[in-house]
């Protein structure tokens, strides 16, 4: 299928074919009749993707920060590498369509094949021919709006929520700053809700279609034009001036702020909606005691992955008007006439023409508020029952539909991957850039999942190995397998993991996908006789653990390593080696500053993916074990009152005993990892896998490395070279299933207030 995207770091921008998405749970898949081009986001997007790498430096100083936490950590190499390698990646643009409904996943059967629905956000209404959409995220569209009205829907949903946010009422006066596509849109719901509207642009036509629109006057927001709306207001509003000032103008000037506090009456409120410098003027906000408030996209639930992923809902009693509930209300507008959108399509293009279409308006050649994307009926098939799995288990689409494909069409300037096949997969005879391994002697792999981590730390790494043919990539987002089948060259891209468990040509998978579908991808590997390479955890239950045992015994297929890398990293090995034996226990103190997480982190969706201990403390576990040579027999956990630390007591089977302070509230510039250890006269220190120091009796021995390196290179080797040559595994089974039960264990204990045999 056909999806526009961008690479960041070189601000091209391209129509790829890319393998089609799943249609998984919990949403249903739409092919796109028309998609609208939000003319100042994505254009800003689009503008911020041709600067160079200071000015986009400059232009996000939220990434940067992250950036320089991130080299404090990890050293500046590998977070040089892994920023490139961020920003060298296609991205998708849109976030508003209208389109048919041809598959239902489990869990959306409120909608039927056939239905016209509106769609809305930047990871799922695309401009693509086919998406995948949440329920909470997609509407039915009203009998007598046309499709490529009801495009409008997510940018009328973000206008409704500035006008809610503003608590407008009949008779009062609005001043809306910024008359591109959103601040349109606000013009025409203020005028329905029964206010008088002024309206600020520095583009005479947009002003012209406001008071088209019902507003009653609109100007520049130069002196002249700021004097003559000041005019107005006194004269409509008996010189009180505006109840409500919307920003909906983007930029870097703080024009449209100061130009609030003048129009604005005493106590009014401004309501921010676009991207604008918020440069405050202290004494015009204080003396006037203006009420500045933020509108959050298209209105409540919008970036709580709880209702927009798993479609739970707010109940109407407590929050009216959610996200959904705007989409609904602004379709409804349309089907009774309230709203009008018809003046503000200003152009519609072939989805193959994106290339030039964002050109032109970039340049100023294309002029007008609202231009769409038309789309020919997908030339990509959807063929038997479940043909396409989302990478979670039980995901298969409940109502399977065959769409006809159409004519191919030209490729895309710029475009660098062929049209997919009939079974959905991208399948180039090379990636640009790599150089075609020959695969007679070569070991074939398959990859569920590509996120940062794979992306960053394995993938690097088996390109650049000999012994290995990357076959096929799996992923659940069509460009993250386009991307990296770019980078890494695979073979064949797709979005359908049983291609990869399924293949007989494949000799091994990895599954570097959620930790809540990594048992069930194991079990499904091992039973198709691949050797599997999962990131930890292996499992999340003890019931998991079991089930993939049994797989092991009834197959006989012991071919499985979990990705506990550090026991590999050679600073690591080399401590332990310069310890050297222990006759008796030890004692090892393992500190992790974890930080905090994002809020938006799937980590910390714990009902799905477990604690966050249970996704990450397999590593520090596998360590100790690592370094002590036995498993642990005991397991006991406490965490602190404001649930922020975890401490973790491991009493081994040789008497030593093991404390891994998991912390979460310190400071990002502390080192991640310190482990230290003692026993017979000798002490270690392994400070951030990039210094080792040994104390004995014949002095103080200090190795440094010039970067961190923990381990992923020398574990991945040991892998492949295991699977090539029938030997034993790297790590033995029986300490990766006592590693994850001691893991599963920390959580029982926190559970019980008590000690608990893993």
């Amino acid at each position: 299928m056909r999806q526009v995207a961008q690479n960041y770091r070189s601000g091209e921008l391209v129509v790829l074919d890319v393998p089609p998405p799943a249609c998984k749970p919990g949403g249903v898949l739409v092919r796109t009749t028309y998609s609208l081009i939000s003319t100042g986001t994505e254009l800003m997007k689009v503008s911020e993707a041709r600067l160079s790498l200071l000015g986009k430096a400059r232009a996000r100083p939220d990434q940067v920060r992250k950036v320089l936490d991130t080299a404090v950590q990890q050293g500046p190499v590998a977070t040089y590498r892994k920023a490139m390698s961020k920003l060298d990646s296609y991205t998708p643009l849109g976030y508003s369509l209208c389109g048919v409904v041809v598959e239902v996943g489990s869990g959306a059967e409120e909608f039927a094949v056939g239905d016209v629905v509106a769609a809305a956000g930047n990871e799922f209404a695309l401009h693509a021919e086919l998406n995948w959409i949440p329920t909470n995220l997609c509407v039915p569209v009203p009998t007598g709006v046309v499709p490529e009205h009801a495009a409008f829907a997510t940018v009328g949903a973000i206008a409704m929520q500035g006008v809610r946010r503003a608590e407008v009422q009949l008779g009062e006066t609005a001043c809306v700053i910024g008359l591109g596509l959103i601040g349109q849109l606000v013009v025409r719901l203020l005028v329905a809700s029964g206010v008088r509207v002024v309206g600020v642009d520095t583009v005479p036509d947009r002003c012209r279609l406001a008071e088209a629109a019902g507003a009653v006057a609109c100007a520049g927001p130069d002196q002249e034009g700021a004097a003559y709306l000041e005019q107005v207001l006194d004269t409509t509003t008996g010189g009180i001036g505006a109840d409500h000032i919307f920003l909906a103008a983007g930029g870097g000037s703080n024009g449209p702020v100061e130009l609030a506090a003048r129009l604005a009456r005493d106590r009014a409120r401004v309501v921010d909606i676009g991207k604008t410098r918020l440069d405050l003027p202290w004494n015009a906000y204080y003396e006037k005691e203006l009420d500045v408030r933020f509108s959050r996209s298209y209105g409540p639930g919008r970036y709580d992955d709880r209702y927009e992923l798993q479609g739970i809902d707010y109940p109407v009693g407590y929050v009216r008007w959610t996200e959904r509930r705007n989409l609904q209300c602004f379709l409804d507008l349309l089907a009774s006439g309230s709203m009008e959108v018809g003046s503000l399509v200003s152009g519609t293009h072939p989805v193959a023409d994106a290339e030039d279409v964002y050109a032109q308006l970039r340049d100023g050649i294309l002029h007008g508020v609202g231009h769409l994307f038309e789309y020919d009926e997908c030339r990509m098939p959807l063929s038997s029952p479940g043909a396409h799995e989302s990478l979670a288990p039980g995901s298969s689409s409940s109502v399977p539909v065959s769409v006809a494909p159409a004519s191919p069409a030209a490729p895309a300037s710029g475009a660098t991957l062929p049209p997919p096949q009939r079974n959905g997969h991208v399948t180039p005879t090379s990636a640009p850039g790599t150089a075609t391994r020959a695969t007679s002697a070569t070991m074939r792999v398959g990859f569920i999942g590509a996120g940062n981590y794979a992306t960053s730390m394995l993938l690097p790494h088996l390109a650049a190995d000999p012994m290995v043919t990357l076959a096929t990539v799996a992923t659940t987002r069509s460009l993250s397998a386009v991307n990296a089948q770019r980078k890494f060259g695979f073979d064949t891209a797709t979005t359908d993991a049983r291609t990869v468990l399924e293949d007989p040509d494949i000799d091994t998978v990895f599954v570097v996908t959620r930790h809540h579908s990594h048992a069930d991808f194991v079990c499904r590997g091992l039973e198709a006789g691949k050797a599997v390479f999962v990131e930890k955890p292996l499992a999340l239950t003890r019931a998991d653990v079991d089930r993939v045992l049994a797989v092991v015994e009834r197959t006989g297929n012991d071919r499985l390593m979990v990705g506990f890398n550090r026991r590999f990293a050679p600073l690591f090995t080399l401590l332990r080696q310069r310890f050297g034996p222990v006759a008796g226990p030890m004692s090892v103190r393992y500190l992790v500053n974890a930080g905090r997480l994002d809020p938006s982190s799937w980590y910390l969706d714990e009902g799905l993916e477990g604690s966050r201990f249970l996704g990450e403390g397999g590593h520090f576990i596998d360590t100790v074990n690592a370094w002590i040579g036995h498993a642990p027999v005991e397991v006991t956990a406490q965490q602190t009152s404001n649930l922020m630390d975890l401490h973790v007591m491991l009493r081994h089977a040789d008497g030593s005993l093991a404390t891994i302070t998991y912390a979460t509230g310190g400071d990002s510039r502390f080192p991640k990892e310190t482990l230290d250890a003692s026993g017979n006269g000798r002490n270690a220190r392994l400070d951030n896998f990039s210094r080792a120091t040994v104390w004995s009796r014949s002095g103080k021995d200090v190795k440094r490395s010039l970067g961190q390196d923990k381990g992923q290179r020398q574990a991945l080797r040991s892998f492949l070279q295991a699977v090539k040559d029938g030997s034993r595994m790297p790590i033995d089974l029986d300490s990766i299933v006592a590693t994850t039960r001691a893991t599963i264990a920390v959580g029982e204990s926190l559970a019980s207030g008590r000690a608990v045999a893993p």
